[in-house]
């Protein structure tokens, strides 16, 4: 009863935080483009799905580059305020395949086998039960069909890490956490998937946009800025840190089926 408790709190907590942001996400230069966007329209449209899953959906980005390669696409996230920016945006681009579908990727409403082609993009690291989410995946993802994960990753120096992790949390509270390269490719095979193909990549985030998408309060950002003075010179030469706040971290593709 209590593990249950926690795991709806914190799901109430991710859909507090990215509800009442959820037309800065949809309208977000950082989430609206990107190399790793245009590979999954590439795949999409070399795999012509049925039905794509945009798990996590977010800004609905990802669904958007999906949509005219496939002749469905579900958005799935937790929060339907999100849903109801994306399905605005969709609307406004056209694209009349998106259906939303509220709900946590750690319980999925769909049958086994499902879709034909899944992409997740920069939301595993909000998920309660990382494994349980992804083990969800493969469930509802049709046998040797493709599915494209993007996240941040964390750098494998446990300083770096730390650091990573703090500011995370203090510029959003429903951060959970940001896994290694390693840890990622560990739980996508006990999940079940089999991983085809890694890209990795660098992404700038600018301070001032960074914390006002996700209304950082001002103490808050303040504390953000006061670790990254604090930083070693190690740690502020991986997140190239600026003198505005502005850093730059590690993102991951993962290909797999």
């Amino acid at each position: 009863m209590t593990e249950h408790l926690f795991r709806r709190t914190g799901h109430e907590l991710v859909d507090r935080q990215f509800g009442s942001t959820a037309a800065a996400y949809v309208a977000s230069a950082v989430h609206a483009a990107g190399a790793d966007l245009d590979r999954i329209a590439l795949r999409a449209q070399e795999a012509r799905p049925q039905h794509a899953l945009d798990l996590g959906a977010g800004g609905g980005h990802t669904g958007y580059a999906m949509a005219p390669h496939a002749r469905n696409v579900t958005a799935c996230d937790i929060s339907p305020r999100m849903l109801e920016a994306i399905s605005a945006e969709a609307n406004r681009r056209g694209l009349n395949n998106i259906a939303p579908q509220a709900a946590a990727a750690e319980a999925l409403p769909f049958p086994d086998g499902s879709f034909d082609f899944l992409a997740c993009r920069f939301s595993a690291h909000h998920w309660r039960q990382v494994q349980t989410g992804l083990r969800e995946a493969r469930r509802v993802l049709a046998p040797g069909a493709p599915a494209m994960f993007i996240d941040v990753v964390a750098p494998a120096a446990p300083a770096a890490d730390t650091h990573l992790q703090a500011v995370e949390l203090l510029r959003d509270g429903s951060h959970v956490r940001d896994y290694s390269a390693a840890q990622w490719l560990a739980m996508l095979e006990n999940a079940g998937f089999s991983v085809d193909r890694l890209t990795t990549g660098r992404l700038r985030m600018d301070f001032a946009d960074w914390t006002a998408r996700m209304r950082t309060p001002p103490a808050l950002a303040a504390a953000i800025r006061a670790l990254q003075n604090a930083a070693s010179d190690e740690v502020a030469a991986h997140f190239e840190i600026e003198p505005d706040g502005s850093f730059t971290i590690d993102t991951l593709l993962v290909e797999a089926f």
